[in-house]
């Protein structure tokens, strides 16, 4: 707010009054006398200091009054109206002494009620913390900060409470927090940290020689719960099918992506996908009419591809027609099949499955605090043969986690539309993600009756339950890196560490269920580790 002048010393204050407002501290500096005895430093970290203190949201200044004698000295009065986090509106004057068109600054200057050797301190009363809760309402986290609780496997879910660093701490300590305050540190807790610890109240306090002076009080605001969309039955059977294997496991809602369990790496560590991007590789050359279910592909043990031979799982030899090629995990036929498709077209197919962007767990701020990993492949594959061969059977560069494969798996068992995975109930806090279509109901239904044929007769048939139709997919990814144990043979191949993947739908004529599992150096194929993990949780939820 601009006032029309006066007097020099009450112009000097309106300007330092305007440029308080703005947090200007430079401009403010710039209306103190040459005897105020300070730098722009002290005078800035005084302010800021005060701030803090205040838990100051923002300072609105009238028009100065004066200029005044107070007890024999000149003063300008300036009207403060600060808005704080913890105390709410606090309104007073500010009497500033003034000499030859300047201000004489000092410390107790720096907010209204404090005399002359004061400084601002407060007394902090914390919030009650909030729970966060199953879809149920059953808490998985509850307590205090000092003492949280995690109920059965939550806590994959719910994240760690922990001592705050950097940014974070000082946001507490904006928000009237004391500095040694702990607070979420990771998952929900941390996503969610400023709903479920809510606002501290306590006393704003003029500090001095004597007794310190209440200038303002107030009552803590507890925190607000944070519900889920987390089945915990379903979260403690598959943190148990997991067990202390080293890996993730992720469990949506096959109808609307709503996420129902996440145990170990289910998405917090991205590993090469293997043979379940096949899922979308499929997807993308059936779009692209460069292939059918009928098409023949010979019966071979590799195939060439960018120059360079593509081999399949111990070699074996195996073709027929897409069906049959799928439920086998033909590395022979699936390499060429990407090359033809081409760099362009397979990122495309890839990004409407949901790579290469953060995952929809919860809102745009929460994703920006927490910063889950995303699942990515190269955006620029281009038509490098090799390069798209490579990654259109799950190798290379391509990175995912349980939750995304489980997320393509929902998208073919939902007629080819992918739903948000939110991970939290209330529509502010989860965000605003629409479902994308990203296959027609068609070819979906033809991926569909792939993944049917690999549980039936294909890699997956450990994943099969008597009375359910599972739809799957495995994979078996080698990470570059040789195992302890290698042939005493000199002409033998060196055998790679690799990781065991498996992602499903059930029942696949009408999907209530998707999940994948990830079983980091597995010692095994998909098929053989992955799968029954999957089939162990799939049995529990159906």
């Amino acid at each position: 707010m601009i006032f029309g002048g006066g007097s020099a010393e009450r112009d000097a204050v309106d300007r330092f009054g305007i440029a308080w407002e703005a947090g200007d501290y430079e401009a403010m500096y710039a209306e103190l006398g040459p005897d105020s005895g300070v730098d722009a430093s002290t005078l800035s970290r005084a302010y800021e200091g005060a701030g803090r203190t205040a838990t100051t949201q923002s300072i609105t200044v009238g028009e100065a009054r004066g200029p005044l004698d107070q007890d024999g000295e000149q003063v300008v009065a300036l009207p403060v109206t600060v808005d704080t986090e913890a105390f709410g509106t606090i309104e007073g004057e500010i009497a500033l002494p003034v000499s030859d068109g300047a201000i004489d600054w000092r410390p107790d200057l720096v907010f209204p009620g404090l005399e002359e050797g004061e400084k601002l301190d407060r007394s902090t009363k914390l919030p009650k913390r909030a729970p966060i809760l199953a879809a149920d309402r059953s808490p998985l986290a509850e307590g205090p900060a000092g003492a949280r609780t995690t109920v059965g496997a939550g806590g994959t879910v719910t994240g760690e409470i922990g001592q705050p660093k950097g940014e974070q701490k000082a946001e507490l300590e904006a928000r009237g927090f004391p500095e040694d305050a702990l607070a979420g540190t990771s998952g929900l807790e941390l996503a969610f940290e400023s709903t479920l610890a809510g606002t501290p109240g306590g006393e704003l306090l003029a500090a001095g020689a004597g007794e310190p002076r209440v200038l303002a009080t107030s009552e803590p605001t507890p925190g607000k719960p944070v519900r889920t969309t987390i089945k915990p039955e379903l979260q403690d059977a598959a943190a148990a099918a997991l067990g202390d294997t080293f890996g993730g496991a992720a469990v949506i809602d096959a109808e609307n992506g709503d996420v129902l369990a996440l145990a170990g790496l289910a998405f917090s560590a991205p590993q090469p996908p293997g043979s379940t991007f096949k899922v979308i590789t499929t997807s993308g050359a059936l779009e692209a009419g460069i292939t059918e279910p009928s098409e023949e592909f010979p019966v071979q043990t590799a195939a060439v591809v960018g120059g360079r031979e593509v081999s399949n799982a111990y070699d074996e030899a195996c073709g027929g027609n897409l069906v049959e090629s799928f439920a086998e995990s033909c590395n022979s036929v699936f390499a060429p099949l990407g090359a033809e498709l081409g760099g362009p077209a397979l990122v495309d197919i890839s990004e409407r499955f949901g790579f290469n962007q953060p995952p929809s767990l919860y809102n745009e701020e929460a994703i920006a605090t927490v910063g889950p990993p995303e699942s990515t492949l190269p955006s620029d594959l281009g038509d490098d043969d090799l390069e798209v061969g490579v990654t259109a059977i799950g190798q290379g560069e391509v990175l995912a986690t349980p939750l995304a494969m489980a997320s393509v798996a929902q998208t073919i068992g939902n007629e080819g539309v992918r739903s948000p995975t939110s991970i939290v109930q209330d529509p502010e806090l989860a965000g605003d993600y629409p479902d994308v279509e990203v296959v027609s109901p068609k070819i979906a239904e033809q991926v569909k009756e792939m993944m049917v044929a690999v549980v039936n007769e294909g890699t997956g048939v450990a994943a099969a339950l008597p009375d359910v139709q599972v739809a799957g997919k495995t994979g078996t990814a080698e990470l570059g890196t040789l195992t302890d144990e290698q042939p005493t043979d000199p002409g033998a191949d060196p055998v790679y560490e690799v990781d065991a993947w498996f992602t499903a739908f059930a029942p696949a004529n009408k999907p209530e269920i998707a999940v994948a599992v990830l079983v980091v150096e597995a010692g095994g194929d998909g098929g053989a580790i992955a799968a029954p993990i999957a089939r162990e949780i799939l049995d529990a939820a159906l």
